[in-house]
């Protein structure tokens, strides 16, 4: 499940807001705190645009054939 980054952000906050810790809040949202950490490096970072969920670069198959090879057989 993907959150958006405002849904992110309200989590960060919550967080550091909470008094019973950080493990135990983030059990209470079930997520995990290198998802968190995570998140919070990058809204530390690049502010609230740093929560945006970006597209993964590769998406081409490693065993896939180049086009160019493909006209060749």
């Amino acid at each position: 499940m993907r959150l958006s980054a405002a849904e992110k952000y309200e989590i960060i906050q919550t967080v550091t807001r909470s008094e019973i810790g950080v493990k135990r809040t983030l059990e209470s949202f079930g997520i995990a705190r290198s998802s968190f950490y995570k998140w919070y490096k990058s809204y530390l970072e690049y502010g609230y645009d740093g929560l945006e969920t970006t597209k993964r670069a590769n998406t081409r198959q490693w065993n896939s054939i180049p086009e160019r090879q493909k006209d060749l057989v």
